[in-house]
């Protein structure tokens, strides 16, 4: 067998795993045969540049370059549905369809509704060309390349195969077919626990998470999150079967992952059997679920009943009711974050909740413990909601221990037992010893070394956490003195160590306003750092800066400004910069950030919408700011104009009419910009 028919077998081979494992859950070889078969494929379509296939099963792993969504118009308008909250609702909908059909029989397909992210794929002579997010209905963000990282999702249909229902015809040589885009529960919870180590704002639930990756720039980054996909609507000219339910399972023949759920029925009472059945098994599924759609069967009886305005009437959905349960409190611990904030946490008999066991919750802070008059011992009521971070929303105080103690907040640090602040204007209290607690050293390292600050991606929590245990590193500038034969172990991880090495000093260009970030300075986040580094230039004029003049910029106010007043003055801190600046590191804008600064947008409030030509939205976003404008997600009478792109959405085009927002095109926000 030459190479080229090896390359063509592997494919085949790997696309045929990858269906058995993410589809069918039925893996036939064990992962590290699957990943020698994959590097094999790799060397090869190397030798073999001429064989390129954007849909090579090489493709999932997504790329690293940065890459601008294009706005796409749907070929069919993605609807959203109707809700119903109650039985009698989906009584009043199930009458509605039977009067809309004259008293003609009719089925209802049951299924479950996923709570992820809409996508719409097409496919031509089997082969995945587009996904298309739902966007404003009409138009959606063509997020092709994120999507081929998602192993559950076929690139090249399977052959039609016969199953127990009939022999499946093949698919039509151009169709689309809609689903969710999700974060399976295990994969979402592993992701939180590594964002909270890092101190990163945890995703509230997955939902959010599964938005948030697909929409990132990075097809790699998507391929790292392990999403997953469920399909449920068939769309064409030359669809195989007249019934909904009957062309999902000639999807699932071709390698869609269709749910194994989904239910015909034939009367109400049947529809209210499915959705009590689920209402208790979906806490047992791997992915996140609110709540079950009823669909019409007969394609036929859709296209009669139509549309509304705003949904068809053919469907709908019921929601379930966010889920509680009562468990009892036995204990308040405080944890310490990166900044020294104290957050209590509920510790609880463990039970189950919305698909995962739950004993902890957070109790974000002393007045939070007071709302609720909490007492060791109390019944608790727990929910997650929309919100996946469990949250104690009630007490049945009937079940109150006779003799129990209220919960006192602690007046000192669990870790290195300083005495408490409360700063004027905050809920949480503090620890003050940030130079000297350990958690808010190694917290403050991990802050420095992150993505958004220095950017040293060959270090980690971990990493960090057994070098300060060694006594290697004691604060964030004892990084740069690390040697390679200190964290080479026996010698066996050399090539590891260089490369950590080689990593903390590549972040010596790391670029002024980021070094500032890094810095961990308490209340500064990231786009206040820009600001302080943009309005100072130079790390001594911002040491030497009063509170007043702190506070002239705007977005800095007086606790922030006190707290940067109060960095500065701490002997400790100024060590470790001195220490910085004589590592290398960037402790002044460049000439190049310096020339390109003015004011020409200073007090302006800016939204960016659409595609541009001439730069990314990143890039135009850092054009607002080094000319000392604001950038802002959502347009409001607050905003000054609007820098607009092609394709920008509609509904922002309407409100800013409605508002009377000016809309200013790239090549007129440029030219202001140069002149």
């Amino acid at each position: 067998m030459d190479e080229i028919q090896r390359i063509n077998q592997l494919r085949k081979e790997l696309h045929e795993h990858n269906y058995r494992y993410y589809v069918l859950n039925q893996p036939t070889i064990g992962d590290q045969d699957f990943d020698f078969l994959m590097h094999e494929l790799q060397d090869l379509e190397a030798k073999h540049p001429d064989m390129a296939d954007p849909n090579s099963p090489t493709q999932r792993v997504g790329s690293d370059l940065n890459a601008e969504f294009r706005q796409v118009e749907h070929k069919y308008p993605m609807l959203s549905l109707a809700n119903t909250y109650n039985e009698q609702d989906v009584a009043d909908w199930y009458d509605s369809v039977k009067k809309g059909l004259a008293g003609e029989d009719f089925e209802v397909c049951c299924e479950m509704k996923y709570d992820g992210l809409s996508i719409s794929l097409t496919y031509v002579d089997g082969k995945l060309t587009q996904a298309v997010t739902r966007g404003d209905g009409v138009h959606g963000d063509d997020v092709t390349a994120n999507v081929k990282t998602i192993r559950s999702i076929p690139l090249v249909l399977t052959p039609p195969t016969t199953n127990d229902l009939f022999s499946a015809p093949s698919y039509p040589h151009e169709f689309e077919i809609r689903g969710e885009i999700l974060m399976p529960w295990a994969v979402f919870e592993r992701l939180n626990k590594e964002r909270e180590k890092a101190e990163e704002p945890l995703f509230a639930n997955p939902r959010n998470a599964a938005s948030g990756t697909l929409k990132s720039q990075k097809s790699s980054l998507v391929a790292s999150r392990q999403l997953d996909a469920y399909l449920y609507y068939l769309l064409g000219e030359e669809l195989p079967a007249e019934g909904h339910y009957e062309n999902l399972e000639v999807a699932r023949s071709w390698g869609f992952k269709i749910s194994e759920g989904m239910k015909k029925v034939k009367a109400l009472q049947q529809i209210y059997d499915f959705i009590n059945y689920w209402d208790k098994e979906r806490k047992n599924l791997p992915v996140a679920t609110d709540g079950i759609v009823l669909k019409v069967n007969s394609l036929r009886q859709q296209r009669s009943l139509g549309f509304t305005a705003k949904s068809p009437r053919w469907a709908i959905a019921y929601k379930f009711k966010a889920e509680r349960v009562c468990t009892r409190l036995n204990e308040v611990t405080y944890q310490v974050g990166r900044t020294g904030a104290i957050t209590p946490v509920a510790n609880m008999d463990p039970v189950q909740l919305a698909g995962t066991i739950v004993k902890r919750a957070t109790l974000n802070n002393e007045d939070f413990i007071k709302s609720f008059d909490l007492h060791i011992g109390d019944y608790v009521y727990v929910e997650k909601g929309g919100e996946i971070i469990p949250k104690i929303v009630g007490v049945d105080i009937d079940q109150r221990p006779i003799i129990s103690q209220p919960v006192q907040f602690i007046k000192r640090c669990p870790e290195c037992g300083t005495p408490l602040v409360r700063y004027e204007g905050e809920a949480a209290w503090y620890c003050p010893n940030d130079t000297g607690c350990p958690p808010q050293i190694k917290g403050r390292i991990e802050h420095f070394i992150a993505r958004k600050a220095m950017n040293i991606d060959s270090l980690g929590p971990e990493t960090i956490d057994d070098y300060y245990r060694q006594g290697l590193i004691k604060n964030i500038a004892d990084l740069y003195k690390i040697e390679v034969q200190q964290i080479n172990g026996d010698g066996s991880r050399t090539k590891s160590a260089q490369k950590i090495v080689n990593g903390i000093a590549a972040s010596k260009g790391v670029p002024f306003e980021r070094v500032v970030f890094a810095l961990g300075i308490r209340f500064v986040g990231e786009t206040s750092a820009r600001l302080l580094a943009r309005h100072f230039k130079n790390i001594d004029a911002l040491m030497n800066a009063g509170i007043e003049e702190l506070q002239e910029i705007e977005g800095i106010g007086e606790v922030m400004a006190k707290s940067i007043i109060t960095y500065f003055h701490d002997e400790k801190n100024l060590e470790i910069i001195d220490r910085l600046r004589s590592y290398g590191l960037q402790m002044e804008l460049s000439e190049a950030q310096t020339a390109q600064t003015s004011d020409k947008l200073a007090g302006q409030s800016i939204v960016i919408s659409g595609v541009f030509a001439h730069h990314s939205r990143d890039e135009y976003k850092a054009i607002i700011e080094q000319n000392g404008g604001k950038n802002v997600g959502s347009i409001s009478n607050k905003t000054s104009f609007i820098l607009a792109g092609e394709n920008m959405g509609p509904s922002k085009l309407q409100k800013a009419e409605k508002l009377g927002i000016k809309i200013m095109s790239e090549d007129e926000f440029l030219e202001l910009i140069e002149h």
